[in-house]
């Protein structure tokens, strides 16, 4: 997939809104060589995915050997809207907390109250600071039953059409 398709998929008011959750599932290869797919939030910047996890997730050295992932993020409504996106993750260790772990958290329902005692304690958790693994897409589809499908779906859908015209 080209980098120009991607942008386009990325692109629609229904992938816009979907980047603008909180969290995504991260699909990767555990060190087993088996997989695993976890839950993790994520900040969308325009161009990349960011998510951020402590520097002793066991996740890190598998992403260091492999670092190809796929991530969805999907809405529970019907009919459900769900984008799939497959990329390299870079691992970026810093000091503190990375601004996105706080930008991607911010729509979370939490009184400024509550918000207040979750940041101290976040800072006070990750005071060593984080690692954030960051993804660019190479790939991306957007499936909303409305006007994209699952490939398997289109396929029969378009078998059932001829059938139809026989």
């Amino acid at each position: 997939m080209d980098a120009n398709e991607i942008t386009e998929v990325l692109g629609r008011p229904v992938s816009q809104e979907l980047l603008a959750r909180d969290v995504a599932r991260l699909a990767y290869v555990a060190k087993d060589g088996t997989p695993r797919n976890i839950p993790i939030i994520f900040a969308w910047n325009g161009s990349e995915i960011v998510m951020s996890t402590p520097k002793n997730a066991p996740k890190l050295r598998a992403l260091s050997e492999n670092p190809m992932v796929a991530l969805t993020i999907d809405t529970e409504s019907h009919p459900p809207r769900i984008l799939l996106i497959r990329g390299r993750a870079e691992l970026d260790h810093v000091d503190g907390i990375p601004d996105e772990f706080l930008q991607s958290t911010s729509t979370y329902e939490m009184t400024p109250e509550q918000r207040v005692v979750w940041e101290a304690e976040v800072r006070s958790l990750y005071h060593e600071g984080m690692v954030r693994i960051v993804v660019s897409p190479t790939w991306a589809k957007l499936i909303d039953f409305e006007t994209t499908l699952p490939s398997a779906v289109e396929e029969l859908v378009r078998q059932r059409e001829e059938r139809q015209r026989a």
